[in-house]
């Protein structure tokens, strides 16, 4: 077993959670630390005091249980090891190679003193059948890849005092926060490798194998696409004439069908948690817009590994990393519509809410207008922020605070 780093936000959540009579699902991105968390959690309940014995820990990718394709096999061969007396840990890592594996958990929930946890690398685990299944009897930790602040903790930097936290930014920025990465140094050529594998493993097993009339051309192309077009207002139809054009879609002048096809494809990456859709909102009106959301990847370094990392699209890779931060901070994320004008983001929580434009640079007069006009004609008293890359002595503007995004991403410390 590999050396765990600890990722105490997750890892919290799970003893939070613990022998409470819902079964925890930690969904994410294959690699992301899903598996790295579980066994900290083993690790955890050891140190508790919980006995070896009252612990079954089972990766289902491993061929050790390749003979448990189905829920009936996973059923017979806990049960078989489930002691008599006392609670039992239950802990199952991509449970999703076992077919209709929900009616064994609830079968285990039922028959037996269980705390069950279990990872899935695809978003059919939360599938209809599932939820109506164990509706309102689960919870699921979302799982992301390292945030700013973990990736300066997980990497080791060979010249710490002369690197300067900028510098470290734009390595992030770079190749992203993929944990397996830490273990090349920045050496371009090996990470762009491993993200390449990560990839190619998201898209042939956790979408092609699972939908095996996909055209996979197709699909790397859409995925290019909305890497090409992070924080750009997108539409099916938008995709699919771009595609189409290339030939990349066979529509056959119908363009109805491109659009489904989009639709539906946009919708598998999403479901193998590789992209995140961000629908808008009216924020005078007060309503969801039904139509032209944002698009962000889950890691900047798949989007530069696929497309090779440029600089001048800078502004809206600020804008994914802001995204995922407040993801991390359990914020629900809307795009802000003000009139004819935009605010990135609109986050939210029962009892909070804060408007956020990213800019790289409000140095000039005209950038400084365009990014503070939204938040000025937003007429309530919710926090109010523009997050750039500067360091200013101006921290404020007719109360919209004015912060640099490194200090904003390390402030929650």
């Amino acid at each position: 077993m590999n050396k765990l780093i600890n990722r105490p936000q997750y890892l919290e959540q799970l003893i939070g959670h613990k022998d409470v009579d819902l079964v925890k699902i930690v969904t994410g991105i294959r690699r992301c630390g899903k598996s790295s968390l579980l066994d900290l959690f083993h690790q955890y309940l050891l140190k508790q005091g919980i006995d070896e014995k009252h612990i079954i820990h089972m990766n289902l990718e491993s061929l050790k249980y390749r003979n448990l394709i189905d829920y009936m096999a996973l059923y017979e061969y806990v049960s078989e090891r489930i002691p008599e007396k006392g609670k039992i840990y239950l802990i199952f890592d991509e449970l999703q190679n076992v077919e209709h594996w929900e009616k064994a958990i609830e079968s285990f929930r039922l028959d037996f003193d269980v705390d069950i946890y279990i990872t899935g690398s695809n978003a059919y685990l939360l599938s209809t059948e599932f939820s109506t299944l164990l509706s309102g009897r689960y919870v699921e930790i979302q799982m992301l890849p390292l945030s700013f602040v973990e990736f300066l903790n997980f990497n080791t930097w060979e010249w710490e005092e002369a690197t300067s936290i900028d510098e470290k930014f734009q390595k992030y920025m770079q190749f992203g926060g993929m944990p397996i990465l830490s273990e090349y140094n920045f050496n371009e050529a090996r990470c762009n490798q491993a993200l390449e594998g990560i990839y190619s493993t998201v898209i042939l097993r956790d979408i092609l194998q699972r939908n095996n009339k996909i055209d996979q051309n197709t699909l790397h192309r859409i995925a290019m696409f909305l890497c090409s077009n992070i924080g750009s207002i997108t539409s099916p139809n938008n995709v699919g004439n771009v595609l189409s054009s290339d030939r990349a879609i066979k529509d056959d002048k119908k363009q109805h069908l491109a659009r489904n096809t989009v639709e539906k494809y946009i919708s598998l990456l999403k479901n193998a948690f590789l992209f995140f859709s961000v629908s808008r909102y009216d924020i005078k009106g007060k309503q969801l817009l039904k139509t032209l959301e944002k698009d962000y990847i889950v890691d900047l370094g798949f989007r530069n590994m696929l497309l090779g990392y440029r600089d001048v699209d800078r502004e809206h890779l600020l804008e994914n990393v802001v995204f995922l931060e407040l993801i991390r901070r359990d914020y629900h994320v809307y795009i802000g519509k003000v009139d004819s004008t935009e605010v990135d983001f609109i986050a939210e929580k029962p009892n909070e809410k804060i408007y956020i434009q990213v800019t790289e640079s409000m140095n000039s007069e005209e950038v400084r207008n365009r990014e503070l006009r939204p938040l000025k004609a937003i007429n309530d008293n919710y926090e109010k922020i523009v997050l750039s890359t500067d360091r200013s002595f101006v921290t404020s503007d007719e109360g919209i605070k004015i912060l640099n995004i490194i200090d904003w991403l390390m402030e929650k410390a």
